[in-house]
């Protein structure tokens, strides 16, 4: 007796499975902010402000925020890639808020109370190539999967 496979309802297209990796890496990233080891200078952790010299890996700055961001940004994720044109919107409105952020990184001075994210320089080059890799990932998998698209 042959059987017949049936495309499977859940199915993801290729936007939803992007938003979903990159949730699930920015809740990872998040979680280990809080892991002391993963995290060096741990004990240094502030809440929000340049003082914290916690850094994950050793190498980006963060700060209990910071770290709640990425929570956030994780959530987001998961719960926007559910439908195509969510996954979409968030890949490409969060790669937008990356930029923003790199620019921010730019243009304040890193030992000034302005820098209450904290960020560093090896921050500012992660925001922005997340930047650039969400957009990319929501304009061209959004397209292909016809993400926004409404039916004529």
């Amino acid at each position: 007796m042959a059987t017949h496979a049936r495309p499977s309802r859940t199915a993801r297209t290729p936007v939803q499975q992007a938003a979903l990796a990159v949730g699930a890496v920015f809740l990872l990233v998040g979680v280990l902010g809080f892991v002391p080891g993963v995290t060096t200078h741990y004990d240094t952790m502030e809440f929000a402000a340049h003082h914290s010299d916690a850094e994950l890996l050793g190498l980006f700055q963060v700060s209990i925020l910071h770290n709640l961001v990425h929570l956030a940004f994780g959530v987001a994720g998961l719960a926007l890639s559910r439908t195509a044109a969510q996954a979409r919107l968030y890949l490409l409105a969060g790669g937008a808020v990356y930029l923003v952020l790199w620019l921010y990184g730019l243009v304040i001075d890193h030992d000034s109370d302005a820098n209450f994210v904290p960020v560093n320089t090896a921050d500012n080059w992660l925001h922005l190539l997340l930047g650039l890799g969400m957009i990319a990932l929501g304009a061209l998998l959004g397209r292909r999967s016809g993400a926004g698209r409404t039916a004529v």
